[in-house]
């Protein structure tokens, strides 16, 4: 019985699969049956056509043998089935009708089988009627020999639905049968068993054309589905390139809109910064030249307290020139292999008065290792991370050392200090971003200090990392590249150069009236002869009455009536056919003169406020150096004016 059951089932799906798609989703069927039907819709009336011109031409065949009421009744059921049928397709083929434009279903399905089987009916009915009649042997062969071309027809006209076809042959070879039955009993048996065989070959056809009918439709279904699909996507995508150029023109705009605040902030940080180091450096220099000078100790303590002022100041508009230099690029790293424990012990040592004031032990761990990195940017980037210890460690202690890790040197700055939540680890590193300092309180710093520290250690290739818990410290650690040299001799330290004795001929050139009195009164103190003038024209007419050529010039790099440093240098190098040992000293800080000034070869570049003791060590390397060679006074200008601080 299941064996049965399984055969039955195996059946129906071969045999369904005629006519449908039985994997297929039901949009997909439905879209089928579409097809399968304005096909069948399409040759509905020319079958109407094909059938009533075959009627009429049995009709007169037989005419004398047909009784005329009877026929004309016949005719007239006949003619309106097939209207029926004929209206019924045509309706639903017209481009105006909802069946178009909604598509058709299985209603418009079974209303055609419904005509179909009337119009079967009456083929049948008209048989029954006719054959008694045909008493002739040519009557009744032409009568027999009509129906398995009607049969055919019907079939050919219906193959897009196989369910039509079903109901035709369902009547038509059964009345064929019976029909035949009304022969000679010599050919009845013959003449059934011809009926028989047509219609399983009819069928046999049937299902093969019917197949391959279906498979085209789905074929030509999925085509226009896969159309239908990359029309969609096209649209799509175009949808997403639009929404995604709408979003670049945004991002520039926004892009250009940052850009603008940038250069805006930056232009105003460098003419501010420009205006105010101006009168803070001419400051600077009157301080130096009072402090040669004899005074009581009142007044000595007053100077002393001008000097921490002035001292301050260039402290936060060094930080300022700090991030502008990075920001130009114009900071170079000069490696070479030196002692990593000198630099901390120094370090320790200049903030260790500072954190005793507030109570906090501050050591240093000795170490031996020797690193190969920029000795002057690393020593900046340890003192940024002992100072920050030092700001915010209200008790406890601070630890500075070093631990050797493979390749590599670890230099950690342990502190008990206020701890940073994990969530602002990275921000810490952004300029201006300070934690606890709401009210700007400027001596907590600007914030700058650890932005610092990032962006040089990035420009060493040291890795610089943060651990750290709030209420329990901090723990800043810096990776830097062991070296496998010995360092070289140790250079002469700025107080060793200033004992050198001064001599020459120095020329100043600034446009600001206060800043050159200031420098002549420091330099005629150090020893020095000090032309000063306000461009490079009127310091050619002033040493004209000078016998001696100049050992040094020392330039302002921006100067009035857009004349620059550099050409004042070029025009009296020039007038002396000589390459005379010069400086710049400026107060920018933009990116784009920062970036101009130090393109000029040759030059030592200082930003104001110069402190003296660097000022001072500067010239005496220019001027000791008859060669030009001007490496080792910038080194000894100061701790990092040739790349940061």
């Amino acid at each position: 019985m299941p064996e049965t059951n399984n055969l039955v089932n195996r059946m129906w799906r071969q045999l369904s699969a005629c006519w449908t798609l039985p994997d297929a989703d039901a949009a997909a069927r439905s879209r089928l049956l579409n097809w399968q039907l304005r096909a069948l819709f399409l040759i509905v009336p020319i079958f109407g056509v094909t059938n009533s011109l075959s009627v009429a031409g049995l009709v007169l065949l037989l005419w004398p043998a047909l009784p005329l009421r009877g026929t004309a009744i016949w005719c007239f059921i006949y003619f309106v089935c097939q209207a029926g049928w004929a209206g019924h397709a045509l309706r639903r083929i017209d481009r105006r009708s909802a069946f178009r434009k909604n598509g058709y279903t299985t209603h418009d399905l079974w209303g055609s089988a419904f005509w179909c089987a009337l119009t079967a009916i009456c083929w049948v009915t008209g048989l029954y009627l006719s054959a008694p009649l045909a008493y002739s042997g040519e009557d009744r062969i032409l009568l027999l020999s009509f129906v398995p071309g009607l049969i055919a027809a019907g079939v050919l006209a219906s193959i897009t639905v196989p369910l039509i076809s079903a109901v035709w042959l369902g009547v038509m070879i059964p009345s064929s049968c019976l029909i035949a039955l009304g022969v000679d009993y010599i050919n009845r048996g013959l003449m059934i068993a011809f009926v028989i065989l047509y219609g399983v070959m009819l069928t046999s056809a049937f299902l093969l054309i019917s197949r391959m009918f279906v498979e085209r439709i789905a074929a030509e279904l999925a085509t226009e589905h896969e159309r239908q699909v990359t029309e969609l996507l096209a649209v799509d995508l175009r949808r997403q390139k639009e929404i995604a150029e709408e979003l670049a023109i945004d991002l520039r705009r926004q892009k250009e809109i940052a850009e603008d605040a940038s250069r805006a902030k930056s232009s105003f940080l460098a003419a501010a910064s420009h205006d105010l180091r101006q009168p803070v450096h001419a400051l600077s220099l009157f301080v130096g030249a009072l402090r040669d000078m004899p005074m009581s100790p009142e007044v000595e303590h007053l100077v002393g307290q001008i000097d921490a002022s002035t001292n301050a100041m260039d402290g936060l508009f060094t930080a300022l020139l700090d991030i502008s230099k990075l920001d130009a690029g114009v900071v170079e790293v000069h490696r070479r292999p030196f002692a990593i424990g000198a630099v901390l012990a120094r370090a320790c040592r200049d903030h260790a008065g500072e954190a005793s004031a507030k109570g906090v032990a501050l050591s240093c761990v000795p170490c031996s290792a020797i690193v190969d990195s920029d000795p002057i940017l690393v020593e900046r980037v340890i003192r940024n991370l002992v100072s920050n210890a030092v700001r915010y460690t209200d008790r406890g202690r601070i630890v500075v050392g070093c631990r050797r890790r493979g390749s590599h040197v670890a230099v950690q700055i342990w502190d008990t200090g206020r701890g940073i939540p994990p969530d602002q680890h990275e921000r810490v590193f952004q300029e201006y971003h300070q934690l606890g300092n709401p009210e700007r309180d400027r001596t907590k710093g600007l914030g700058l200090g650890l932005a610092i520290v990032r962006r040089v250690t990035d420009l060493l290739a040291c890795r610089v990392t943060l651990r750290s818990e709030p209420g329990r410290g901090s723990c800043f650690e810096v990776a830097i590249e062991r070296s496998q040299r010995e360092p070289g001799a140790p250079e002469a330290s700025a107080d060793e150069v200033n004992r050198i004795a001064a001599a020459g001929l120095v020329v100043v050139v600034d446009d600001e009236q206060a800043i050159r009195a200031g420098m002549s009164s420091l330099l005629t103190g150090w020893g020095y002869e000090v032309v000063a003038a306000a461009s490079a024209d009127e310091a050619i007419q002033l040493l004209a009455t000078h016998e001696v050529r100049p050992d040094l010039l020392i330039c302002d790099f921006r100067l009035r009536n857009g004349e620059n440093g550099i050409e004042a240098i070029e025009k009296l190098r020039a007038e002396y056919n000589e390459a005379i040992p010069a400086m710049l000293i400026t107060g920018d800080t933009a990116a784009g003169r920062l970036v101009e000034a130090y393109q000029a070869s040759g030059l030592v570049l200082l930003h104001k406020p110069v402190p003296n003791g660097r000022l001072r060590a500067a010239m005496t390397h220019l001027i000791g150096a008859r060669d030009g060679d001007s490496a080792g006074a910038q080194e000894a200008a100061g701790d990092c004016e040739s790349a940061v601080g």
